[in-house]
């Protein structure tokens, strides 16, 4: 009797082991048009077509450029003295690299939110899409709220230029106020921006994109007003040495502002918004990533041509160079282009966070009501509100700034998976009925040895190896050249990245690379978060999912 109890509670194990990994290994289908093309949510709303490529283009610089091109700047020349220019050319090119394979995707599944969730659900399972939103959305979550507290400091600032609120306002309203021993730090204006950057994301998105739009081009103006009034007060002997520490001390700066550059992938969520997303998303995610290129790279030229990099301030380094030309005027109009960029960072954060919740919630993987868009504004207004309502309590209670050493690792996983993604997604264009399961894993094997590559060469260039660096990336070319040769990678319609498989492949080495060299701390919460997204998806997402329901994937045609 004890013996077919045994059984049984062996055979159910077996059945529940089998019925979890049945749903996690479950993919998106791609439908031809022919087939029929459907977008609409389970309120029967479909979102608003209004974005074209101007919006896009403005978009993806709103989301990439903060305040900190005032600031990570000079900074990071501290260290690399004129050769942060070099920096950041190097960091645009790994950028531009990640932006094809985002460019590629986005034209082919043009007109759906998801982004590099989307991508992974089709291109591996359900489980690693899964995982890719659970990854990136604790960046988003924790990113919005501290950048809304800067955005509470930088106004509270300004305001104190002015004599009448000089000293006057206190810490609680806008700079935080610490209880309970720096536990609970209370700040009033960051939720109450929160709440109204949410009024206007729910009022829709061509209100929202209007004012992306002004608040992003007065913030462009001012940089290159900062740059031209710089300009005039550059000494070209402050560039030599153009590189004082060494070519290294330029690489490892090209590492830390790497960061500086994301958020052109926002672009590629705003697809079902698009008016025309396979000519215009290209467009918007590799124009505003180059319009981004050259403002930093002309901030950089400026600032170290001004003052020798040595001198260079940390907390305000750009602003301090004016000052001590007498350019006072110029540090005003600093402060005005943070509160613009800090500004349309958070709208756009905010904006592409509901996108993704939209698109969980249609696939099941989320409660239904995330999935919901309204009759009268065409935006997913619950799932804003949520964003907002999580963005307002962190922001409002914490001081999230603490948290900044684990973020950035959603970021690098996702943009991995969207290069990964090129790649497989190839492998099913020319030969999707002849690609058998051994030389699926063997592809997906070789992926997996330029990720751990690339992250082996990060930790030791880290520990002062750089020589087992270079082994490691060769290895990885290895495992590129064997991806070439042993696979058929066709062609695709829309817009193609060129280079497959080597491009992804870089992208992957680099971006692991990069994620080698963050804080030990979010390594942790990497494996913390994976392993939470597990259980959450074991008990809720493999019983509710469903990957043919939506019915709003399907292949572009040429």
């Amino acid at each position: 009797m004890r013996g077919r109890n045994v059984q049984a509670a062996s055979s159910a194990s077996s059945s529940i082991f089998s019925h979890f990994w049945a749903s996690a290994l479950r993919t998106k289908p791609l439908i031809s048009p022919s087939d029929g093309f459907f977008n609409r949510t389970n309120s029967g709303e479909v979102l608003e077509r209004r974005l074209g490529v101007v919006d896009l283009v403005l978009l993806g610089v709103g989301a990439s450029i903060g305040a900190g091109i005032f600031v990570v700047t000079g900074t990071v020349a501290r260290d690399a003295g004129p050769g942060v220019t070099i920096s950041f050319g190097l960091a645009g090119v790994s950028c531009i690299l990640n932006a094809l394979c985002y460019a590629e995707l986005a034209t082919r599944f043009p007109p759906v939110v998801g982004g590099a969730y989307m991508y992974a659900y089709t291109a591996f399972n359900e489980l690693t899409a899964f995982l890719v939103f659970a990854q990136l959305m604790l960046d988003y979550h924790i990113g919005a709220a501290s950048i809304a507290r800067s955005l509470a400091g930088y106004i509270v600032s300004f305001l104190e230029i002015f004599p009448l609120f000089k000293d006057n306002i206190p810490n609680w309203l806008g700079n935080g106020q610490e209880f309970f021993g720096g536990v609970v730090s209370i700040n009033v204006l960051a939720p109450v921006l929160l709440a109204l950057l949410t009024f206007i994301l729910c009022w829709g998105v061509g209100e929202s994109s209007t004012i992306n739009s002004i608040m992003t081009s007065l913030k462009v103006i001012i940089v290159v007003c900062v740059i031209f009034a710089g300009a005039f007060e550059v000494d070209v002997s402050n560039w030599s040495p153009f590189s004082p520490n060494g070519f290294q001390s330029v690489l490892t700066g090209a590492t830390v502002v790497f960061f500086a550059y994301v958020g052109f992938d926002a672009v590629a969520n705003s697809a079902e918004e698009s008016k025309s997303p396979r000519r215009d998303l290209p467009i918007g995610i590799i124009g505003s990533l180059l319009i981004c290129i050259a403002l930093y790279i002309g901030v950089c030229l400026v600032i170290t041509g001004m003052v020798p990099y040595y001198l260079l301030g940390e907390d305000a380094p750009l602003a301090e160079a004016f000052t001590s030309k007498g350019l006072k005027f110029v540090s005003f109009l600093i402060s005005v282009g943070a509160i613009a960029g800090l500004t349309t960072t958070l709208l756009v954060g905010l904006y592409v966070q509901s996108r993704l919740y939209l698109g969980l919630g249609r696939d099941g993987l989320l409660p239904s009501f995330f999935s919901e868009v309204d009759s009268k504004h065409h935006t997913p207004i619950t799932s804003q509100v949520w964003v907002g309502i999580v963005a307002g309590v962190l922001a409002g209670l914490f001081n999230i700034h603490s948290l900044s050493r684990i973020l950035s690792v959603g970021t690098l996983t996702g943009y991995s998976v969207v290069s990964a993604c090129v790649v497989t997604l190839r492998w099913k264009d020319r030969t999707a009925s002849q690609v058998s399961s051994s030389t699926w894993r063997e592809g997906v094997i070789c992926l997996v040895v330029v990720a751990c590559c690339g992250f082996g060469a990060g930790l030791f260039y880290r520990v002062g190896w750089p020589w087992v660096s270079i082994v490691a990336a060769v290895f990885a070319l290895l495992a590129a050249i064997a991806l070439h040769f042993r696979h058929v990678h066709g062609d695709v319609p829309g817009f193609p990245c060129p280079g497959v498989p080597f491009v992804p492949a870089l992208c992957i080495f680099f971006n692991m690379f990069l994620f080698a060299q963050l804080h030990q701390e979010a390594w942790v919460r990497f494996v913390v978060v994976s392993i939470i997204t597990v259980i959450v998806y074991a008990f809720y997402g493999q019983f509710h999912a469903n990957p043919e329901g939506s019915g709003v994937y399907f292949r572009v045609q040429g």
